[in-house]
């Protein structure tokens, strides 16, 4: 399984289109996690599965989206409701509700990848307002039969290779 991770685009459409046009035939799936500040008939969103993050307006976005791919259960949400600025925890026991594999959120800006109770937590950064690091960044999440390989990427596609991570199976 290959996913393309993103969120906090705030706005930006090139950056999807380029990313979409990058991706789109490589991963399994394309998923922003909120705050892209889109409607949902917009061309550059269109493709990937999004969830409504705080700043966004459009209604046809759900809060939150529970779906599987190849075999793994996936949780996607922007985090504002499960207060991920300030701890995991109300996330963790959400993702254990439903028994996620992947959790993947935004709303910080601040990237970021762990495994906790054997499910990964990533946030992929931002796409316009990274914290933390000055690199706008995505993130591209493989999974084979043994590892689940973590990669971040900045806004002009050079893997920050230093970010890097391999959790094994």
């Amino acid at each position: 399984m290959k996913l393309l991770i993103v969120s906090d685009s705030h706005g930006l459409t090139s950056e999807l289109l380029e990313l979409k046009e990058r991706y789109g035939k490589e991963v399994d799936a394309m998923i922003h996690c909120g705050d892209s500040e889109l409607q949902a008939d917009q061309e550059e969103i269109k493709d990937f599965l999004t969830v409504r993050g705080n700043c966004d307006y459009e209604r046809k976005f759900p809060l939150d989206i529970k779906t599987e791919i190849e075999g793994n259960n996936i949780f996607v949400t922007h985090g504002h409701h499960y207060n991920v600025k300030m701890t995991l925890m109300n996330l963790s026991y959400k993702a254990k509700e439903v028994n996620a594999d992947f959790v993947f959120f935004g709303h910080s800006h601040i990237l970021g990848a762990e495994m906790i109770d054997n499910r990964l937590f990533l946030n992929p950064g931002s796409l316009l307002m990274p914290r933390g690091r000055v690199e706008k960044t995505y993130a591209i999440v493989e999974k084979t039969e043994q590892t689940i390989r973590i990669s971040f990427y900045t806004d002009r596609h050079e893997e920050l290779q230093d970010l890097r991570q391999i959790f094994s199976l």
